[in-house]
């Protein structure tokens, strides 16, 4: 007989007071919603944003059926457009929750809704351009960001380090955004024009790696070791001390004198070998030869490569054999590791320090890679004439078109709106006019949209239409929504009145 072990027989189910609602009722909590603007922070005064992806993580509601998520899969797909996103979910569920309620047939309706998605979609990617210079990247960020000028530092590193090199933000310690770029891969040592050995073995005998030592003496360069280990007799005969801050090896019984550091190579299996290789060709090493590189610097978390010699053509060769792969993988687990091997073989590695340009990044990194349409809701206005060569086959099919044909309106009226002009008649004009003209909210009038810059990725609209449909189908064919009812904390003062004093709080296990 199977047995279980001790320790899981110990374990007690642990229970979880569940609530549930059923029907319109859980329809209609689920779509209750507002504008959200200062939130209230865990320290510091409170802030304020106009920001969707900042807003969506910041909502905790006490009511579980109202916390449904809606809004964070658009962000985190396509880098921006949450906003747009859940006020096209709002629209296409309100107007569906009506349809329904007054007898309409859920699952025709939804057809004609994804038969009116995508036509738009087909729509969208014939209208998008790609972007093609370093303004039209800026501008992206810029809109992202709500109109801070100072993101397109956005731009400058694209410029810097390619389209395809890697951007990092991170926390800067200054009131202004600051760009470093580090030309090479990303492997921390302070040496100058050094060897660079590369094994996929350990290394555990002295003598394999006496030629190396050797070399590197007589050309009084530094050595980089980067293996899957160094123990044995290596690590015994090489003693390490530090000399004005520079790792120094000296060997007892070999005549030689020079700076060394061992690095363990990064990550294990076919990835190890991998990142091996990609470090070869970035350093020019070979079966019988010494890679090279401009510039270490280890420290006992990190190290890193920078201005490998290795020959550009092999480099470029190997960037491209990494493409291919990309194109043709499945597993989102490759897919990140052959990113990695990417960005590390491109120009360089770009360091945003700021407070917070996540989104603007992300966005632009969405308008690089499937193009740019008009902005301001302009792009889903000029697609409504395209839903009307869209046959029904029937009428349910039809209103769900119909619900489309109104929904892509409402983000240019939720911006005329929220410039405090008549929604509805902005939407009119901009229908009535030449097909860059859109309503500059910032300036109040009417201009042509591409040469003010006002442009949107691609992505951002499609990913917001798709979720938007997706999660309004959801909510509206939903009949049963069940969420876990919040324990009720007890003050922590309570915790000693049954007997143990004043110090437990809560009781143990």
């Amino acid at each position: 007989m199977f047995r279980l072990p001790a320790v899981l027989c110990q374990i007690r189910p642990a229970s979880r007071a569940l609530d549930v609602k059923f029907g319109a009722n859980a329809r209609a909590l689920m779509l209750q919603g507002g504008r959200t603007v200062i939130i209230e922070q865990s320290w510091g005064s409170p802030k304020g944003t106009k920001d969707g992806v900042t807003i969506s993580k910041s909502i905790d509601l006490k009511d579980k059926y109202k916390n449904i998520d809606v809004a964070n899969n658009t962000n985190e797909e396509a880098g921006d457009g949450t906003i747009t996103a859940t006020v096209l979910e709002h629209s296409i569920a309100k107007e569906g929750f009506e349809k329904i309620s007054k007898g309409a047939n859920t699952v025709e309706i939804w057809r004609g809704v994804m038969l009116a998605v995508d036509a738009v979609i087909t729509e969208l990617k014939k209208q998008s351009k790609p972007m093609t210079t370093p303004e039209e990247i800026a501008q992206v960020a810029t809109i992202s960001a709500n109109g801070d000028k100072e993101i397109d530092i956005i731009s400058d590193a694209m410029k810097k380090v390619g389209r395809k090199g890697v951007i990092t933000v991170k926390d800067g310690k200054t009131l202004n955004y600051e760009l470093e770029i580090i030309e090479g891969m990303n492997q921390k040592c302070e040496f100058q024009d050094a060897y660079v050995l590369l094994s996929e073995k350990k290394i555990s005998s002295i003598q394999s790696i006496v030629p190396a030592l050797e070399i590197a003496n007589a050309h009084r360069k530094s050595l980089v070791i980067i293996a899957e280990d160094v123990d044995g007799e290596a690590l015994s005969t090489l003693f390490f001390f530090f000399y004005d801050r520079s790792p120094t090896l000296v060997l007892n019984r070999l005549n030689v004198s020079l700076q060394v550091v061992a690095v363990k190579a990064p990550g294990f299996g076919d990835n190890r070998k991998n990142q091996l290789k990609d470090m070869a060709i970035a350093t020019g090493g070979a079966p019988h030869d010494l890679g090279k590189v401009g510039e270490v610097i280890v420290t006992k978390d990190d190290a890193m490569l920078l201005k490998g010699k290795g020959d550009k053509a092999q480099i470029e060769k190997r960037f491209q054999e990494i493409i291919e792969q990309l194109d043709i993988t499945t597993s989102e687990y490759e897919k990140e590791k052959l990113n990695e091997h990417l960005a590390k073989l491109s120009v360089g590695v770009a360091v945003l320090k700021v407070e917070r340009v996540t989104d603007a990044l992300n966005a632009t990194r969405a308008a690089v890679e499937e193009g740019i349409v008009l902005g301001g809701g302009c792009a889903l206005l000029r697609f409504i004439p395209a839903l009307d060569s869209i046959t029904p086959a029937n009428e349910d099919q039809r209103i769900g078109i119909e619900i489309i044909k109104r929904t892509l309106k409402i983000p240019a009226m939720t911006i005329a709106k929220k410039a405090g002009v008549e929604g509805s008649l902005i939407v009119e004009k901009i229908m009535r006019s030449s097909s860059e003209v859109g309503y500059d909210a910032m300036l109040g009038d009417f201009v042509n949209m591409v040469e003010k810059g006002i442009i949107d990725p691609t992505k951002v609209g499609r990913t917001a239409l798709l979720d938007a449909a997706g999660v309004a189908s959801l909510l509206t064919t939903a009949e049963v929504v069940v969420t876990e009812i919040p324990k009720e904390e007890k003050d922590p003062e309570m915790g000693g009145t049954d007997g143990m004093g004043g110090g437990m709080g809560g009781g143990m296990f």
